[in-house]
């Protein structure tokens, strides 16, 4: 039996997934993590065969966390479960050793398929990504909402994360989010060097 374990944040999802799975018998789920600190613990006690890891977490990001697990645990086959639809994002996963790249609102049957696909050794792109991929093959894209790039401009000028939040009517744990995956969507490993992208792609005026 192929074992499987679930690093994602949503308890919902973790839990829909975990029973799609099991009722479908072609893989155990063995365990489920909601932060990426646990999940390293998880992994020094014992491989499974596939680690379904979500993107955006509250103590990293998970494409660069799929760089490590590649290194530190060669044979794990690590498959990206994201909303994220960007160009760069999903072949900066296919870069980092990601095997596979599904999205979350893909439906069940391909959910499984790629899950099957994966456990055999051979890579796995949901229909939606693999599109984007070969369209954009030749780019180098990242693309911002206009919310995202309003923030990102309000993070420039040195705003903090609650004046933010009041200068746009929303709560500050919602800043939190659009600053994690400002990090994630631009590559950056910090806010100064997510700024400085910001200006070089011209995404902030």
């Amino acid at each position: 039996m192929v074992t499987l374990q679930i690093v994602d944040d949503h308890k919902m999802v973790v839990e829909s997934l975990s029973k799609l799975i099991a009722e479908s018998g072609i893989a155990q789920v063995t365990g489920v993590y909601y932060d990426l600190k646990s999940c390293r613990r998880g992994l020094e006690k014992g491989l499974p065969d596939i680690l379904l890891l979500d993107i955006g977490l509250p103590d990293g990001d998970g494409v660069d966390f799929c760089a490590e697990t590649t290194k530190n645990h060669p044979r794990l086959k690590t498959v990206m479960l994201t909303t994220y639809k960007e160009f760069s994002i999903a072949r900066r996963a296919l870069h980092n050793g990601a095997l596979g790249y599904i999205l979350k609102n893909a439906e069940s049957e391909e959910m499984l398929a790629g899950i099957e696909t994966v456990s055999r050794g051979e890579p796995f792109l949901c229909e939606e990504i693999d599109i984007l991929l070969k369209e954009k093959k030749n780019e180098d894209v990242v693309w911002l909402g206009n919310r995202e790039k309003e923030i990102l401009g309000y993070i420039a000028e040195g705003y903090t994360s609650k004046e933010i939040a009041n200068l746009i009517y929303r709560d500050e744990e919602t800043v939190r989010t659009y600053r994690r995956n400002l990090l994630v969507k631009l590559a950056a490993r910090n806010t100064a060097e997510a700024v400085k992208k910001g200006y070089e792609m011209r995404l902030i005026r």
